[in-house]
C-alpha cells in the first residue's frame, strides 16, 4: 500500500526499509519467491518499484526497527479498544489486483473499532 501511495504522489526516488530479510533480497532478485500465494504480491511490488526513476531497498534488522514497530503498533492500539467494536461491510477487498491472476476470495466484514474523540 504504501508504495502505490508513493506511485500516486508521483515521487521519483524512494528510499524502502525493511526488516524482513528474506522479502528485501527477494525484491533485489538475490533470492527466488518459492511460495506460490506470495508470487501476486512479489509481482505487483515489483511493478510497483519499475514505477519510480530511482529505487533503494535496505533491510533494517527489527531490533534496530524498533521505533517505526513502536508507533505502528501505537496506531493500531489507538484504533483499538476492547469493550467497543464497529462492523463494516466490504463488498470487495483487494491487495493484489485481480489482473495478477489471483483467485477471488470475497470478504463480507471486517471489525473497525471506534476511539472517542477524548482519547
Amino acid at each position: 500500500m504504501g508504495l502505490q501511495m508513493a506511485v500516486e504522489m508521483k515521487i521519483s526516488s524512494l528510499e524502502v526499509y525493511g526488516d524482513s530479510m528474506l522479502v528485501i533480497n527477494q525484491l533485489l532478485t538475490h533470492y527466488e519467491v518459492r511460495k506460490d500465494d506470495l508470487i501476486p504480491y512479489h509481482q505487483l511490488a515489483t511493478q510497483l518499484l519499475e514505477r519510480f526513476d530511482f529505487v533503494t531497498l535496505e533491510h533494517v534488522p527489527r531490533k534496530d526497527n524498533q521505533m517505526a514497530d513502536a508507533l505502528a503498533n501505537l496506531a493500531a492500539t489507538l484504533a483499538l479498544t476492547k469493550d467497543e467494536a464497529i462492523n463494516l461491510p466490504v463488498c470487495q477487498c483487494w491487495v493484489v489486483p485481480l489482473t495478477l491472476g489471483t483467485s477471488q476470495e470475497g470478504v463480507n466484514v471486517i471489525s473497525v473499532l471506534s476511539i472517542d474523540v477524548n482519547d
